[in-house]
């Protein structure tokens, strides 16, 4: 920054600071100068009154200020209203030739130079503000724009992987970036606004960066809640702001995170969203007004596209919404070779199998999993990460951490190894249900004892059948502390909460009853509590209730048959947890194949 555009920017500051020190020094000079005169009796002063010595006399109310013939000044008090009872007293000093003052008392004097000192600064501090003001730079709320250097931006798209559809479509913009006559010759428009939409850690705001490193245009970047203050109008003077920043580059992208923060649908009577309202107003006119934005790009990023504003999506302002979803098996391999770049990684491992064996993982989840495996390698003193390294950062991220120094009671171990040996050995025997990945009584998490379960691969729907074996298996660790232990415990507790879920979802969302038949009978993703008799009658809602009460139960009745009839292969289990705490998917499936009777075995 120049001399000159850093006095300018600190100028009102420079000249307040002048001003109060001038003001500090002369006070100061004047406190220095002034003489302070001596006191002086008022019998005194009558003595010299009449031995005329007494040369001039300043009278300020009830205060005499006496300067003798020798030039000796004095101060003295008068009784009260002694010199304006008594008029003779100033006339018989004036035939002594005294000469003679009379000014307003010291107290008045006092208080109009405090006002006069409270007035001034207070003319200086508006002043002050005004210009802050009207030239839009209030200190407290001013939002610099923030900008990215196009050129040394060290994300490009080869360090985004599993979305390739997504890049695709940015590509595009990139393009037309780069090479506007292109489109331009055939009559085509760059998008205005393309919309980032996924769930969390999918890798919405990733792609956006690697836009900045591929595009090597300006890139400025916010987030919904910069343009959300406590303050009317600060959220749309800081949108006018970041447009009028992009309009000085002839093309320039604007990156807007988590922009439904600012973007809400608007409605309502409270005036507590009068302010985001307003910014969202200036936001839909800069995106399309009568303003020109010709090569501005904005690119916004949510997980809540449904509670956007509808003016926010139509074409001319968002034109293009770009799905970025979890990536499938090929896509985790491809995030998993890119992360293993950055360590030191064993040449045992084997990353596609590392992917089938981690579903539903998103690329946030992805580089946390090589992430806490590289921790756990170094913590075991090893230079590189071994596959087993990367299981038991699978494990840890599913099940959470062990907690081992948690002391459980022999009754309570007991009861945990029946429990989660109900739950496995209902999920290895029913047909519909994942394979199972591995059983433990070590505490994770919250859990006391965890049967994990990990998919073949990917999938997207549920069949009817999947989601009562799932209901069956939730209810296995119930049925095996009644039928071995005769007691039921709070352990259950969750299993029960999740198996009505399921239940009710099964009826109220998936039309999966037949009594009912294929009605919603809720809205998706909300509590059912919020929507009891809102579009539903008495009746219904009743019937709904029977009916997930049905399938819990036949849940629970077929996860009774299966232990009943396989009581010998839960007890094994059971003890076999106790004693190692526990099985791999191999040691499950030995347990239970050593237990099956002949006629099984056969079949």
């Amino acid at each position: 920054m120049s001399a000159r555009k850093w006095f300018r920017s600190r100028a009102p500051w420079i000249a307040l600071t002048v001003v109060l020190l001038v003001s500090i020094g002369s006070a100061a000079a004047w406190h220095v100068r002034r003489v302070d005169p001596r006191p002086l009796l008022f019998s005194d002063l009558l003595v010299n009154i009449e031995k005329g010595t007494v040369a001039e006399l300043v009278v300020s109310g009830d205060q005499l200020d006496v300067k003798t013939s020798d030039g000796t000044a004095y101060r003295t008090t008068a009784p009260a209203n002694y010199v304006s009872a008594n008029p003779a007293f100033l006339a018989d000093l004036a035939r002594k030739n005294v000469r003679i003052d009379v000014r307003g008392s010291a107290a008045d004097a006092a208080y109009g130079y405090g006002a006069l000192a409270i007035g001034l600064t207070f003319i200086v501090m508006v002043g002050l503000a005004l210009y802050r003001v009207t030239s839009g730079r209030i200190p407290a709320l001013d939002g610099k724009t923030r900008e990215a250097d196009p050129e040394s931006s060290p994300i490009t798209f080869d360090d985004v992987a599993g979305v390739d559809e997504a890049k695709e479509e940015v590509k595009e913009i990139v393009d037309f970036l780069r090479e506007p006559s292109r489109f331009s010759a055939i009559g085509g428009r760059i998008p205005k606004g393309v919309l980032l939409v996924g769930p969390p850690g999918t890798g919405k705001t990733l792609l956006a960066r690697s836009i900045a490193g591929e595009a090597k245009v300006p890139f400025l970047f916010t987030s919904g809640s910069d343009f959300v203050e406590m303050y009317a109008g600060v959220g749309a003077s800081r949108i006018r702001r970041l447009f009028k920043d992009a309009r000085r580059h002839p093309a320039c992208i604007i990156f807007i995170d988590e922009l439904d923060a600012v973007g809400r649908s608007r409605g309502g009577n409270s005036l507590s969203h009068e302010e985001r309202e307003q910014t969202l107003n200036q936001l839909l006119v800069e995106m399309d007004g009568f303003s020109p934005n010709q090569g501005i790009v904005v690119i916004a990023a949510t997980n809540r596209p449904d509670i956007l504003d509808p003016a926010l999506l139509r074409p001319g302002r968002f034109d293009r919404q770009v799905t970025v979803g979890a990536p499938d098996v090929k896509g985790r391999e491809q995030i998993l070779r890119i992360h293993a770049k950055k360590v030191a990684l064993d040449a045992e491992v084997d990353l596609r199998q590392i992917a089938r064996g981690t579903p539903g993982f998103s690329g946030a989840d992805l580089a946390n999993l090589m992430n806490e495996a590289a921790l756990l390698a170094v913590r075991a003193g090893r230079s590189t990460i071994t596959g087993n390294d990367l299981d038991q950062a699978r494990d840890k991220v599913l099940m959470g951490v062990e907690r081992r120094s948690l002391q459980m009671t022999e009754h309570e171990r007991v009861t945990c190894a029946y429990h989660e040996s109900g739950h496995a050995v209902v999920a290895a025997l029913l047909p519909h249900a994942d394979p199972l990945h591995k059983v433990t009584i070590v505490p994770r998490g919250r859990a006391l004892g965890v049967t994990m379960q990990l998919p073949e691969g990917d999938r997207h729907t549920h069949t009817r059948e999947f989601l009562e074996a799932q209901i069956a298996i939730l209810m296995g660790g119930r049925i095996a502390e009644e039928l071995f232990l005769r007691q039921m415990t709070s352990g259950a507790g969750n299993d029960i909460e999740r198996a009505t879920d399921i239940a009710r979802r099964m009826v109220c969302e998936f039309g999966m009853s037949p009594a009912l038949g294929p009605l919603a009978y809720r809205t998706p993703g909300n509590p059912w509590e919020t929507d009891r008799g809102v579009g539903i009658s008495e009746a219904t809602a009743q019937r709904v209730d029977e009916e997930v009460r049905d399938l819990v139960m036949r849940g629970y009745e077929t996860a009774r048959q299966i232990i009943a009839k396989h009581r010998g292969a839960v007890r094994a289990m059971a003890e076999e947890l106790l004693t190692v705490e526990s099985l791999d998917s191999d040691g499950i499936k030995a347990i239970i194949a050593s237990n099956l009777s002949d006629q099984q075995k056969t079949a």
